[in-house]
Formats: C-alpha cells, sequence, structure tokens
C-alpha cells in the first residue's frame, strides 16, 4: 500500500485502472478510490484511518491520473497549485459558490508542496464529466473528479498531498469512452517521468523539507 520514496512513505491514490499503464506499474502500487468526490473521500479516509491506526501514517499523499482541460496543453503533465470544488454552490444561502456553509475553508484552496521544475496549474474537482462548453463557466485551468476530496481527508489526518494530473481531453468536445482513453498511454508515460522527478525532489529534499 506505501511505497518507499527517498525514505519516505508515500501513498499513492488513482481513480481507475484504465489511467494505470505499464511505467507507472512498474514505479508503485497505487489504492484505487474509485471515480467521483464521493468514491475518492470514502476509500482516501478508510486508507488513511487504517493506517493510522497501525502507526504507517504515510509522509506524502499523491493523487495522480488524467484531467480536463480546455487551455492547457494536451497530454501534458501538470501539478495542481489550487484545488477548487465545482459542485459545492450554496450561494442561495450567501455563501460564495464552492464554498462549504459553516466550513472555515474558502473556495480555493493553495497548496504549498511543489515539485521543481513541473509545471503548475489550477484544479476544479467536481462530479460531473466536464466537455465542451461547459468548461465557461469553470475558472481552474483543469478539471478532476477525486482531487479536492482526497485533500479534505489529508487534511484530516495531517498529512501533505501532492496532485498530478495528465491533460487526457478538452480540446474538443468529447465524444464517447474513446475521447478519455485514447491518450493515456501517452500520460501513463509522462506521469512515469513526473514520479521520477518527485523522487529526485523528495532525495534533494525539496518537497517536504
Amino acid at each position: 500500500m506505501l511505497t518507499r520514496m527517498a525514505g519516505r512513505r508515500v501513498l499513492f491514490l488513482m481513480a481507475a485502472e484504465a489511467e494505470y499503464g505499464p511505467c507507472l506499474r512498474a514505479l508503485f502500487t497505487p489504492v484505487m478510490t474509485g471515480v467521483g468526490p464521493v468514491e475518492a473521500a470514502v476509500v482516501a479516509t478508510a486508507t488513511l484511518a487504517d493506517l493510522d491506526r497501525q502507526g504507517a501514517r504515510p509522509d506524502l499523499v499523491v493523487s495522480l491520473g488524467s484531467a480536463g482541460s480546455a487551455r492547457l496543453e494536451q497530454c501534458s503533465v501538470y501539478q495542481a497549485t489550487a484545488l477548487a470544488y465545482r459542485d459545492m454552490d450554496a450561494s442561495a444561502l450567501g455563501f460564495e459558490k464552492g464554498v462549504t456553509p459553516f466550513l472555515d475553508l474558502p473556495a480555493r484552496i493553495d497548496l504549498p508542496h511543489f515539485i521543481p521544475g513541473l509545471p503548475g496549474a489550477s484544479l476544479s474537482t467536481g462530479a460531473n464529466i466536464v466537455s465542451g462548453p461547459t468548461y465557461d463557466s469553470i475558472a481552474e485551468d483543469m478539471v478532476d473528479m477525486e482531487s479536492f476530496a482526497i485533500w479534505r481527508a489529508c487534511q484530516r489526518f495531517a498529512v501533505p498531498l501532492v496532485a498530478l494530473r495528465g491533460i487526457s481531453d478538452g480540446a474538443a468536445p468529447l465524444e464517447g469512452l474513446h475521447s478519455w482513453t485514447e491518450y493515456l498511454h501517452i500520460i501513463d508515460e509522462k506521469l512515469a517521468q513526473a514520479v521520477g522527478q518527485l523522487r529526485d525532489a523528495l532525495q534533494a529534499g525539496e518537497v517536504l523539507g
């Protein structure tokens, strides 16, 4: 479940087997959360709770996989610099869109841990598949369905998070499942390179200090 990397205990979380290609399989075995914020929250919380009870809380959680974007370079990998929860809308009660009522958190959460040399972008998490004109209503650079939920679980256990996403789609409207899976083999290779950069950065004390 945990991967030893530069002397650190790292927990890798992924949503779907389709994203876990041969390049990543050579590096680590992830916990699969399933798709969407509910599944991600349930599995991430249960996993961290189990590890905590065993006295094996990870030093770092890495959420990685694919994402959509209408503005970023397709098939490139980015690390999330900020997270937003696009499903939350309590604006009818006077709360800012994206702010969970009575939770002392802003609509956008800045992430403090970074891999040097890897480009960053903001990330919006929600339960819907984004395609075509829907991107126009989202302020963040890229979209996924898990990372914000995983961050909340990490926050509960005081474990830092790094989120890595390869852009699988978004340049054109989706036409079915194949529009998502078509370039996952390229993203697998590039995510593996990013994990290598993470290993080097951990070794140099540049991510966690």
